[in-house]
């Protein structure tokens, strides 16, 4: 069973990897920013597939790779680790892991349209119902409609025929950074895979972990922050989450997220891993000590069975 269905397999495992980066992530960025966050994970992260990869290929640094394999994947490690995650880490400052990963599950739809777009992939009826419930269960969590309950104000709304008013439960500026990060993750997969082919992923991942440290740094030096680097490096307490969140996030969840769309379809794979926002309810709670409503329940669970009834 297991050999016949690896790359789901993997793709659970890094649901569950991502699960953990996005929660210890989310507790160092806080305490050092998401930049300094982004580049010290990213460094930690080509230490462990370095150390990995000579022991199991004997290079520190995959030179095997091919000039395709380093084109792509290295346009897929700055669209992907650059672009896309500097938004999603901001995006769990902002307005924390849990609703940043449940607005990245629009990731899977999102991969399809940038196949309809640029490989003229077609959408079917189901496509598009999976692609509904999805937006629809992400509303539910970030939209609320309340009243006003100022005499003077719903008297004032009532004037302007505006006594009830849709508003962002959470800021729009967060939710924004977070759908980025979507757009980021899925146009990066798709590369991924084009510029993998049949290479190793821990070593395919290494190049995106490459790119992403150059582009960093040329960021950090033109916007003079490397003393903000230093510093996150003495916090012992934010290193030590930098450590486990880039051990099982662009180590083995990144790593494993090649290997599942190496053995199975994008879409299949980027479901499964769709699954995190459920997943990170139960920490979110035992760590954050965040109250769950029974909407937001019902909403994250409305945008995973929209993600996975698209790729059925």
């Amino acid at each position: 069973m297991f050999q016949s269905h690896q790359g789901e397999f993997a793709a659970l495992l890094t649901a569950v990897f991502w699960t953990i980066t996005a929660i210890a992530f989310e507790s160092a960025g806080k305490k050092v920013g998401s930049l300094s966050t982004n580049l010290i994970r990213l460094l930690l992260a080509f230490i462990f597939i370095g150390i990995y990869s000579q022991i199991t290929r004997g290079s520190f640094i995959p030179f095997d790779a091919s000039a395709h394999n380093w084109v792509w994947l290295s346009l897929s490690g700055l669209v992907g680790f650059v672009i896309g995650d500097l938004l999603l880490f901001e995006a769990y400052v902002v307005i924390g892991s849990r609703i940043s990963m449940l607005i990245m599950s629009l990731t899977p739809p999102i991969t399809a349209f940038l196949g309809w777009l640029i490989m003229d992939e077609r959408l079917t009826k189901q496509n598009f119902l999976g692609m509904f419930l999805t937006i629809l269960g992400i509303m539910i969590v970030v939209l609320d409609r309340k009243t006003k309950n100022n005499p003077k104000e719903e008297e004032s709304h009532q004037e302007n025929g505006k006594r009830n008013r849709i508003k962002f439960t959470y800021p729009i500026v967060g939710i924004l950074l977070a759908f980025g990060g979507a757009v980021g993750q899925g146009s990066g997969l798709v590369l991924s895979k084009f510029g993998m082919q049949d290479f190793d992923p821990f070593a395919a991942t290494q190049i995106r972990v490459i790119t992403g440290l150059v582009g960093f740094a040329i960021l950090f030096a033109f916007m003079k922050r490397w003393k903000k680097v230093f510093e996150a490096v003495k916090n012992r307490s934010a290193m030590t989450r930098l450590s486990i969140g880039a051990f099982f996030g662009p180590f083995l969840g990144v790593s494993f997220s090649l290997l599942s769309v190496k053995y199975t379809t994008t879409g299949v794979a980027s479901t499964i891993m769709a699954i995190v926002p459920v997943l990170i309810i139960p920490p979110a709670v035992i760590f954050f000590k965040e109250k769950i409503t029974f909407k937001e329940v019902i909403g994250s669970v409305i945008a995973v069975i929209g993600v996975a009834l698209f790729f059925m």
